[in-house]
């Protein structure tokens, strides 16, 4: 596979990631609007543009589903995000499988692997059950827990950003977040295009950078992803 050779692949991942990833401390993701889901309420694919802290584009992530998977599952559908580089070569995968969407059932939540080059996972991003607060645990490709993801209790807000926390596995210190950005009244009202920024240590290996991306479009799709014309605000809680 050509994503397997130099100078295309560095430290098991492609180089394009490794050159991008390994450098920077701060990935902003931009939602693209889409005009048919705005006009009409149906639901189309997501797609995303993934800059560095100076707003230069490095990858576009676009979703792979069918038009009956996004408009009867909604918000909870499983899914493959393809990222694509600037020459437009897919660089990562990130797949989704189909889990339930409420914290009644500790025993099938939600769960994204983060592949890298496609086909071979890098980590994943699985949901760790809690009655209260959002909570996900990062694992490497060996299931072996990493780090922590703490949300707010009410995932809501106005007029501001939600935090969700990356900590330590004892959850005593804080090493980044994923930020959903405030975009102003209308766009929040009538659109589910929304803003992240993902801020990490600027040492961290460069697979869990990665794995972070996964997590953050993990918990748009929970928590902020419209369906039926109405907010995930409230998230699976």
């Amino acid at each position: 596979m050509l994503f397997t050779q130099e100078p295309f692949c560095k430290l098991g991942i492609p180089f394009s990631i490794h050159q991008q990833q390994s450098k920077i401390d701060q990935v902003l993701i931009h939602q693209q609007v889409e005009l048919l889901e705005v006009l009409t309420g149906f639901e189309t694919q997501n797609k995303y543009e993934i800059r560095n802290s100076l707003g230069q584009r490095v990858f576009l992530a676009v979703e792979d589903t069918d038009c009956c998977t996004r408009n009867c599952c909604g918000a909870s559908r499983p899914f493959t995000l393809r990222i694509l580089d600037n020459t437009g070569r897919e660089v990562m995968t990130l797949e989704r499988p189909l889990r339930c969407n409420s914290c009644c059932f500790p025993c099938c939540l939600q769960k994204i692997e983060v592949q890298a080059p496609p086909g071979v996972p890098i980590g994943y991003v699985s949901q760790t059950w809690h009655p209260c607060l959002p909570k996900f645990t990062i694992q490497n490709e060996k299931e072996e827990d990493v780090l922590k993801i703490s949300g707010p209790c009410v995932v809501c807000s106005c007029c501001g950003d939600i935090d969700f926390e990356i900590k330590s596995l004892d959850e005593q210190s804080m090493v980044g977040k994923i930020s959903k950005q405030w975009t102003g009244l209308l766009k929040e009202a009538f659109t589910d295009a929304d803003n992240f920024g993902i801020q990490f240590p600027l040492d961290l290996d460069v697979k869990m950078k990665a794995v972070m991306l996964g997590a953050c479009f993990l918990i748009d799709f929970m928590f902020f992803e419209k369906a039926g014309g109405q907010d995930q605000k409230a998230g699976v809680w």
